[in-house]
Protein backbone atom coordinates (compact mmCIF):
# COMPACT_ATOMS: atom_id res chain seq x y z
CA UNK A 1 0.00 0.00 0.00
CA UNK A 2 2.54 2.86 0.74
CA UNK A 3 4.24 2.41 -2.99
CA UNK A 4 0.81 3.05 -4.06
CA UNK A 5 -0.53 5.98 -1.69
CA UNK A 6 1.51 9.03 -1.39
CA UNK A 7 1.11 12.74 -0.25
CA UNK A 8 3.32 15.63 -1.89
CA UNK A 9 2.29 19.33 -0.59
CA UNK A 10 2.00 20.69 -3.60
CA UNK A 11 -0.84 17.88 -5.15
CA UNK A 12 -4.02 18.08 -3.52
CA UNK A 13 -3.03 20.39 -0.67
CA UNK A 14 -1.07 17.29 0.66
CA UNK A 15 -4.41 14.94 0.89
CA UNK A 16 -3.22 11.72 0.23
CA UNK A 17 -3.62 10.59 -3.09
CA UNK A 18 -2.82 7.26 -5.92
CA UNK A 19 0.95 7.30 -6.65
CA UNK A 20 1.70 8.67 -9.83
CA UNK A 21 -1.88 10.47 -10.01
CA UNK A 22 -3.37 13.22 -8.79
CA UNK A 23 -6.52 11.04 -7.44
CA UNK A 24 -7.39 11.72 -4.17
CA UNK A 25 -8.08 8.73 -1.91
CA UNK A 26 -11.20 10.18 -0.57
CA UNK A 27 -12.68 10.66 -4.00
CA UNK A 28 -12.02 7.04 -4.76
CA UNK A 29 -13.15 6.16 -1.05
CA UNK A 30 -16.02 8.35 -1.87
CA UNK A 31 -17.24 6.42 -4.89
CA UNK A 32 -17.13 3.15 -3.11
CA UNK A 33 -19.19 4.87 -0.74
CA UNK A 34 -21.84 5.50 -3.45
CA UNK A 35 -21.54 1.32 -4.23
CA UNK A 36 -19.55 1.97 -7.40
CA UNK A 37 -17.67 -1.14 -8.13
CA UNK A 38 -14.18 -1.33 -8.53
CA UNK A 39 -14.71 -2.05 -12.15
CA UNK A 40 -16.63 0.58 -12.80
CA UNK A 41 -14.32 3.00 -11.11
CA UNK A 42 -11.87 2.58 -13.42
CA UNK A 43 -13.80 1.96 -16.36
CA UNK A 44 -15.75 5.51 -15.85
CA UNK A 45 -14.29 7.39 -13.65
CA UNK A 46 -10.10 6.45 -13.21
CA UNK A 47 -9.03 4.66 -16.41
CA UNK A 48 -5.17 5.00 -15.36
CA UNK A 49 -5.59 2.98 -11.74
CA UNK A 50 -5.41 -0.30 -11.24
CA UNK A 51 -8.03 -2.73 -8.75
CA UNK A 52 -4.87 -2.57 -6.27
CA UNK A 53 -4.97 1.33 -6.42
CA UNK A 54 -8.60 1.11 -5.37
CA UNK A 55 -7.64 -1.77 -2.45
CA UNK A 56 -4.52 0.56 -1.33
CA UNK A 57 -7.10 3.63 -0.88
CA UNK A 58 -9.30 0.98 1.62
CA UNK A 59 -6.02 0.05 3.12
CA UNK A 60 -5.12 3.66 3.61
CA UNK A 61 -8.26 4.78 5.38
CA UNK A 62 -8.58 1.13 7.49
CA UNK A 63 -5.21 2.30 9.07
CA UNK A 64 -5.62 5.73 9.72
CA UNK A 65 -8.85 5.02 11.74
CA UNK A 66 -6.65 2.21 13.66
CA UNK A 67 -3.96 4.72 14.62
CA UNK A 68 -6.54 7.22 15.63
CA UNK A 69 -6.90 8.20 18.95
CA UNK A 70 -10.44 8.60 20.12
CA UNK A 71 -10.75 10.74 23.46
CA UNK A 72 -14.44 10.89 24.79
CA UNK A 73 -15.57 13.42 27.57
CA UNK A 74 -17.88 12.76 29.49
CA UNK A 75 -20.70 15.45 30.01
CA UNK A 76 -21.06 16.93 33.51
Amino acid sequence: MKNRIGINPNIHFGKPCITGTRIPVVDVLELLNKGISFKKIIKDYYPDIQIEDIKACIRYAIEIVETEDIHIAEKV
